[in-house]
């Protein structure tokens, strides 16, 4: 079967990182050029992978213990366009978390559609926890 693949680029959905983890589901985290879609209530536009808003800090962060990966290199790479692909010497926990109801930097409540249906399910649990 044929494998179809765009090169990175500014017009690439999936920005100009990608960064690939370990897990049975085929999720990673990435990039995006279309930055404004972070100002929604409703932000299901991806196909399962999850969108950052700071591809650059998060590279920077995991790339510290390189010093020939500055942060000035790394934007300097994603503006090029070329593809690079790096393997951290060592692992990096990483856990995803799904909040339907959070605050905010300026802290604010903020609520958002459960898309995925896992309120039920963690109410269900905490009520049948709660009678035990």
């Amino acid at each position: 079967m044929p494998v179809v693949r765009q090169k990175p680029g500014p017009d690439n959905p999936l920005g100009s990182i990608k960064f690939l983890f370990p897990n049975s589901y085929n999720i990673y985290l990435h990039d995006t050029p279309s930055k404004s879609l972070f100002d929604e209530n409703l932000r299901a536009f991806s196909h399962g992978c999850i969108r950052i808003s700071e591809p650059g800090r998060l590279a920077a962060f995991l790339l510290k213990d390189r010093p020939d990966w500055s942060p000035e290199k790394i934007n300097a790479y994603r503006k090029a366009g070329n593809e690079k692909f790096l393997t951290l010497s060592r692992a990096t926990p990483v856990f995803i978390a799904y909040f339907t109801a959070f605050v905010d930097r300026s802290g604010r409540l903020n609520f958002r559609k459960d898309i995925y249906g896992l309120d039920q399910r963690l109410l269900q649990a905490l009520l049948i926890a709660g009678n035990e």
